[in-house]
């Protein structure tokens, strides 16, 4: 219990910064959204736009003049955020041990390394809640001067329940990094990494058919805002997947940790 307290605390800048960056992007995002407010005409610009980056944007797949559409298209923004924050905090929460040369107090607590892991990803996982949280929080408190409807708030509530698997899907891959990497430093950048390339995929997968298969590979394709828009629910296929990722990523996390040695 002391050592998921002391993570808390530990990790409170970390969140309050993350959280602030979000609520500014939700902001900015519903400014913008007055442009385009019940105005169809708005929505020729796009027509200049090359239809595959269109659809690559899920901009095709919305309607921007409504409050639900614009929504859809700023999840993967979202999503992006939450996957690089759950992944640092999974990766660092391990890592610093080695960095801030603390480790070697961790070592001689009464605790077995499973339990500090444990610990510190509970502690990860309560910031990856209230990342959550604050994002569907002031999402509903930002839109209230356009009167959504109920189907924007069913859809809202869709969104953050499929912005919390990918959270969870890159707090157990940085949590495994973070485990397995003896190179501490690189453990946040190469998450980061992984982040990145998921997403290029996603995109890649979208604009060219032949490269379709990359839908597999890359979580942010498991939870298209489009096709969660179309069917008001996530893919169980793709819950499976996310799962097995999870459970995977988790287990050869406390595999790794209990066997390697650690850098004093």
């Amino acid at each position: 219990m002391n050592i998921f307290l002391r993570e808390l605390k530990a990790n409170l800048k970390s969140l309050l910064i993350w959280s602030a960056i979000i609520i500014l992007l939700i902001f900015m995002a519903v400014t913008k959204y007055s442009a385009f407010a019940g105005d169809p005409e708005m929505l020729k610009m796009l027509d200049s736009m090359p239809a595959a980056l269109l659809d690559a944007l899920s901009m095709r797949a919305f309607n921007l003049t409504t409050i639900s559409g614009f929504y859809g298209v700023m999840f993967i923004y979202f999503g992006l955020m939450a996957a690089i924050a759950a992944a640092m905090w999974g990766s660092d929460i391990i890592s610093k041990e080695e960095r801030d040369k603390t480790v070697e107090f961790s070592l001689v607590l009464p605790v077995t390394r499973s339990r500090v892991i444990t610990a510190k990803g509970l502690a990860a996982l309560v910031n990856c809640i209230a990342f959550v949280l604050i994002t569907w929080v002031v999402s509903l408190v930002a839109v209230q001067s356009y009167n959504p409807d109920q189907a924007f708030y069913k859809f809202l509530a869709l969104e953050m329940q499929a912005m919390f698997v990918i959270e969870l899907i890159f707090l157990a891959i940085g949590l495994l990094l973070g485990c397995a990497m003896k190179r501490y430093k690189a453990s946040g950048s190469t998450a980061v990494a992984i982040i990145l390339a998921t997403y290029f995929m996603s995109i890649m997968a979208v604009m060219n058919e032949k490269l379709d298969f990359l839908k597999y590979f890359t979580p942010f394709k498991y939870f298209d805002a489009g096709e969660l828009f179309r069917t008001g629910q996530m893919d169980g296929t793709y819950l499976l997947i996310s799962a097995a990722i999870i459970v995977v990523s988790v287990v050869a996390a406390y595999w790794i940790y209990n066997k390697r040695d650690l850098y004093i």
